[in-house]
């Protein structure tokens, strides 16, 4: 049931393979073009694969404690630079037990762990900055909260592709639950050469750009991201008001890797997501896609949506623009949907593919590039999918 006082999503900050702020990212994603989308085998030595890489500038961490000096705590701190302001106006006065952090995450600091392997290989000893508590997963969800001194509810969620969707979700419990005023919560992975080897042992990686719900899909790419939502009672005064009015969560334990085929699992988290909100159907205006491009995930994901939604709906799935972010990835997609339901041209994501869909799969209504919804939006749903059967369903709702 939905509650009685909305919980507001402030404005994202968002690092990811189409942009290195919110603007550039809205730029981008409306236009159909990534500048980080490319092929190298910076990551996969002697196998080009097209990845969706940050090439900004990201700060020194050398003041950090060893054992949150990483990558990825560096990315999650430039994202967090692009909403200090707001969150200093919205944090002051509160006790800092009141703040809280939840951050997704399925890499931490895998980057510095493999490179230190590698050393220890080659060279029969450690490197003297590596500590082992970088590969930590709650590390960026410890260092944040250690940055800003606040001592409320901290801690990670590590459920693969659905970490940072369920972060989300458990930052809105704890503001129902009178946990918490206000919460960081979003999610961040970078890149790893180890990542990348268990994708493609799982032949689920391509070389070219993906191509979700195509009969001419190979595979994933692989991105990198972090996307930061400020969540609470308090409204933003000065952007639209946007809020997450419903989510629902399943796991249904299929398969270590690969999705319940009929969407079965999928189906029970987007209609408690819909329960929640207190809407139909028919009230959702566009839904982002998990779209992974992979057959398996594809084949269940459009059945899902077939059970909820007419072919008449506007979907997309964003991956191609950003390459999929693994535990970044829902909170990223929750960001493209908060910029959809702002913008006031009623802009629509586009779906960047071949134009060929899979005639196994049941159609869907893709968005073309510069594409507009008919009329003004007020719900989106965005969608996760995980291994081991983890499903998760975010409603956003633009309320002014």
């Amino acid at each position: 049931m939905k509650s009685d006082s909305p919980i507001h999503l402030h404005p994202p900050a968002i690092l990811c393979a189409a942009g290195d702020d919110l603007a550039a990212v809205r730029d981008s994603l409306f236009a159909g073009r990534s500048p980080g989308m490319r092929t190298t085998d910076a990551y996969s030595p002697g196998q080009p694969l097209r990845l969706g890489l940050v090439d900004t500038s990201l700060p020194e961490v050398d003041f950090l404690p060893a054992a949150q000096r990483s990558r990825n705590n560096a990315l999650m701190l430039a994202a967090f630079s692009r909403m200090e302001a707001r969150y200093r106006r919205l944090a002051a006065g509160l006790p800092a037990t009141r703040i809280a952090v939840v951050i997704g995450t399925s890499t931490s600091g895998m980057f510095e762990a493999e490179s230190a392997m590698r050393q220890r290989v080659a060279q029969g000893n450690w490197p003297g900055e590596f500590h082992v508590l970088q590969q930590e997963l709650g590390s960026p969800a410890m260092m944040l909260a250690g940055q800003l001194g606040v001592t409320g509810p901290t801690y990670a969620v590590s459920t693969a592709c659905t970490s940072s969707a369920k972060a989300l979700i458990t930052a809105a419990r704890l503001i129902e639950a009178d946990m918490a005023d206000l919460v960081l919560a979003g999610g961040v992975d970078t890149m790893t050469r180890f990542t990348i080897a268990g994708f493609s042992a799982l032949e689920a990686v391509s070389p070219e750009p993906c191509l979700p719900f195509s009969i001419n899909r190979k595979g994933i790419n692989i991105g990198e991201a972090a996307a930061l939502f400020l969540l609470g009672h308090e409204p933003p005064p000065d952007t639209p008001r946007i809020g997450l009015s419903g989510w629902g969560e399943s796991s249904d334990g299929h398969h270590i890797s690969a999705p319940e085929p009929t969407g079965a699992g999928a189906k029970l988290a987007i209609g408690a997501a819909l329960a929640r909100a207190d809407i139909d159907a028919r009230a959702v205006g566009y839904v982002n896609l998990h779209g992974t491009a992979t057959r398996h995930n594809d084949a269940m994901e459009s059945r899902a949506m077939a059970a909820f939604f007419s072919d008449a709906v506007p979907m997309s799935s964003t991956k191609p623009l950003t390459g999929h972010t693994l535990g970044a990835a829902g909170a990223l997609e929750a960001a493209i949907c908060w910029l959809t339901l702002a913008d006031e041209e009623r802009r629509l994501p586009p779906q960047i593919w071949d134009g060929a869909p899979d005639p196994d799969n049941p159609p869907l209504h893709l968005v073309k590039t510069g594409e507009r919804a008919a009329l003004p939006l007020k719900y989106a749903l965005s969608t996760s999918f995980a291994f081991g059967g983890s499903n998760t369903a975010l409603i956003l709702e633009r309320m002014s």
